[in-house]
């Protein structure tokens, strides 16, 4: 096999390489786009995504093993070589890239989150939904709050989740919750500013997964507790995506 020809194997692994991380891009954001249900592109991706990575990484090792074996007796030859490691080089980063959630997996231990998908600032009282209901598009979770066995998981993995306390009066506290709320990108679907209340829903980042969202603010002697609750629409369990939405909240509205 000449130099051409092996830089010509580079140019293949890293057309491999771009046409996979489309691939792993679309199983990622396909829901976003409105192609698929968000549960297809994370199964497709828990299924396939490791084997493209490990497709790009082995072919493009193949490649770079083979540029640099290339011999080089002439200038143009020398400048193919450079090219074939270069782009075989490429196609190995983007293989790796895909491979990413894996090798982090490998070399940090991940969190180990209870199979909970429904978080509260208040588990003996949690927020009740009024508007959403368990009707809600694509959802087969129940917005029936799961009680006692819920709130000790919660409890355990979650210890310093709470009621906000604020010196605001209930008025301007749920005004900064609305906004806060709409600087976070969740879609506002039902408010009421008389009870003091209002529903949202969130998706997430990666798989366009939808949460729903209810808070309510309620008047202490001195000031406003605002409470929050956080709720899946699919998923026995959340890996700490809806403890974290709220924590993040509770640190805006803080500010």
């Amino acid at each position: 096999m000449g130099v051409m020809q092996k830089d010509n194997l580079g140019k293949v692994a890293l057309v491999v390489a771009l046409v996979a991380v489309a691939i792993a891009a679309l199983m990622v954001f396909g829901s976003s786009m409105g192609l698929w249900e968000p549960i297809v592109g994370f199964m497709a991706s828990r299924n396939y995504n490791n084997l493209l990575g490990y497709v790009v990484v082995v072919f493009s090792v193949l490649a770079l093993v083979t540029s640099f074996s290339a011999k080089s007796s002439a200038k143009q030859n020398s400048r193919a070589k450079v090219k074939g490691i270069l782009t075989s080089t490429i196609a190995l980063l983007l293989g790796l890239a895909i491979l990413s959630p894996r090798i982090m997996a490998l070399v940090i231990e991940p969190v180990k989150y209870p199979p909970i998908h429904d978080i509260t600032t208040n588990t003996q009282s949690p927020p009740q939904f009024e508007f959403l209901t368990d009707s809600r598009i694509g959802a087969r979770n129940s917005l029936v709050y799961g009680g006692e066995e819920i709130a000790a998981q919660q409890l355990k993995a979650f210890p310093t989740i709470g009621p906000i306390a604020s010196d605001l009066s209930v008025e301007a506290a749920y005004q900064k919750a609305l906004t806060v709320a709409k600087t976070m990108g969740w879609t506002i679907v039902a408010q009421d500013p008389k009870a003091l209340r209002f529903e949202s829903t969130a998706t997430t980042p990666f798989f366009n997964f939808a949460d729903d969202v209810v808070i309510v603010v309620s008047a202490l002697e001195q000031g406003s507790r605002i409470d929050l609750r956080s709720v899946s629409r699919i998923g026995i369990g959340d890996a700490g995506v809806n403890a974290k939405r709220i924590q993040e909240f509770s640190q805006r509205f803080s500010r």
